[in-house]
C-alpha cells in the first residue's frame, strides 16, 4: 500500500520551505495541486519535477474514491494547496478523512500557516484561541457572531480584502469597538504589516487605507 503526504508550502517567502517538503515532493509518484498553475511556480523554484494533477474544491469529491484506490495499489501521493497547510481553509480534508477510514498511512508535515504567526504577532493571549477560518457569509453570520462575542478565548478568522471592511465593523457591532484586534497582512511577504489596536481603530486605519493581500485577523476575547 501506498501513502498520503500533506505537505505544507511557503504563504508568501520561498525561504520557507522545508528540507523535508522538497525531499517528499521530489519523491512522490504525484502531486496533487490545488491550482497547477501556481504550484507550477514554485516545483519550477526547486527543480521539483514530479507530475502534478488538479485537486481543489470543485473536483475532490468526485476524485476521493479513485485516489484511495490508486494509494492502495502502491501509489504515493503528496497533497499541496496554493499555500500554507492543506486542509486549513483549503481542499485537503475529504481525501485525509477517506484515507483514515481505509486504513491507509497518512503523513503530516509540519510547516507554513498564515494564522500562527498572526497570533503570535498580535500580542493577544494565545495559551487558548479558537480558530474560524472564513465566517459564513450571508446564512448564519449574525448567529456565528453573536455566539462568538460571549467567548473568553483569542478568536482567530481568514478574510479578503474587500471584505475585510464589512467584517471589522460587525466587530464593532457584536463585539464592541473597545475590542482588541490585530490584523496581519502579507504574511512573509516584501509588503507585510501588522495594524493592532481596538476594533474601532483598526476599522477607521483600513477605511482610510483599504488593504491588499492575504488578511489574518486576531481578535481579543471576551474580558472575564
Amino acid at each position: 500500500m501506498g501513502k498520503l503526504y500533506i505537505v505544507p508550502t511557503p504563504i508568501g517567502n520561498l525561504e520557507d520551505m522545508t528540507f523535508r517538503a522538497i525531499s517528499v515532493l521530489e519523491s512522490a509518484d504525484y502531486i496533487l495541486a490545488e491550482d497547477t498553475r501556481t504550484s507550477g511556480k514554485l516545483l519550477k523554484h526547486f527543480k521539483i519535477t514530479t507530475p502534478m494533477q488538479s485537486h481543489h474544491m470543485h473536483n475532490e469529491h468526485k476524485m476521493v474514491d479513485r485516489l484511495v484506490e490508486r494509494i492502495k495499489n502502491g501509489e504515493t501521493i503528496a497533497l499541496i494547496s496554493d499555500a500554507g497547510t492543506p486542509a486549513i481553509s483549503d481542499p485537503g480534508f475529504l481525501l485525509t478523512r477517506a484515507c483514515v477510514e481505509n486504513n491507509i498511512n497518512v503523513d503530516c508535515l509540519p510547516g507554513a500557516t498564515a494564522f500562527v504567526p498572526a497570533l503570535v504577532n498580535s500580542g493577544l493571549p494565545n495559551d487558548k484561541f479558537i480558530f474560524e477560518g472564513f465566517l459564513p457569509v450571508k446564512k448564519g453570520r449574525q448567529t456565528r457572531l453573536k455566539l462568538l462575542a460571549e467567548d473568553t478565548r483569542t478568536l482567530i478568522f481568514y478574510e479578503s480584502p474587500h471584505k475585510l471592511i464589512k467584517t471589522l465593523g460587525h466587530f464593532c457591532e457584536y463585539f464592541g469597538e473597545d475590542r482588541p484586534v490585530s490584523v496581519s497582512r502579507e504574511l512573509t511577504k516584501l509588503y507585510e504589516e501588522t495594524i493592532r489596536g481596538t476594533a474601532k481603530q483598526v476599522l477607521e486605519h483600513y477605511t482610510n487605507k483599504p488593504p491588499k493581500g492575504e488578511i489574518v485577523i486576531v481578535v481579543g476575547g471576551k474580558a472575564k
